[in-house]
């Protein structure tokens, strides 16, 4: 069984539970994800299998690819992971994997690109206080200080500076299953993952 599943973002909704409380949920439409390759320690030196998901015109494949995809006898796929199994030959080339390997009350964790916020600065990027309002100030929004003179006499790495914002991978742990719907692909998840809408993302199993 493999512990990790790519998926797609459609949303946030609520659910209601038996007790009355209405619990905010993001759904997720995960697989189904085919088994494109196999990979073995004899000849890749590690045991993984490589999954696509989201399938795609052949057209719109470089050669490399539709080659690798003719090899193993599939369709064309947008998007291609490889997960490490403890035997690839359990699994068969075009195997389908969905998303009943999940069940609800487990914990997972999800991995994905944060949005992009475009350049921000400190404040916004890193929640800097800034500076005096009144009083003839003018550093409202300024980082201020950024090093010393001549000891160390340049600004030391790490330092905290305007930038572009957000568009990392980002991992959040521990989220709960609240519901699977098998029939539909559909993963519900309680409160928010990364990524914005139709945005790519992993289901781990912990």
């Amino acid at each position: 069984m493999l512990n990790r599943l790519l998926g797609k973002k459609i949303g946030m909704t609520r659910v209601f539970v038996e007790e009355g409380k209405s619990i905010p949920v993001t759904v997720l439409q995960v697989g189904p994800c085919v088994v494109v390759q196999k990979k073995t320690p004899e000849k890749d030196g590690y045991a993984a299998v490589q999954v696509g998901y989201e399938s795609k015109r052949e057209k719109r494949l470089n050669k490399p690819l539709q080659g690798h995809f003719k090899a193993a006898g599939t369709a064309g796929f947008a998007h291609l992971r490889e997960v490490r199994v403890d035997d690839p030959q359990m699994f068969e080339l075009g195997q389908e994997i969905t998303v009943d390997v999940f069940f609800p009350g487990e914990t997972v964790n999800i991995v994905g690109t944060s949005k992009g916020r475009g350049f921000a600065g400190v404040i916004k990027r890193w929640g800097f206080g800034g500076g005096r309002k009144t009083h003839g100030s003018r550093s409202h929004r300024v980082p201020g200080s950024i090093g010393c003179n001549t000891t160390p006499g340049r600004v030391i790495k790490g330092k905290k500076l305007p930038g572009r914002m957000g568009t990392q991978r980002l991992t959040v742990k521990n989220i709960r299953v609240v519901d699977v719907r098998p029939e539909t692909n559909l993963i519900m998840l309680k409160g928010a993952v990364p990524g914005s809408r139709n945005s790519i993302v992993e289901i781990c199993k912990v």
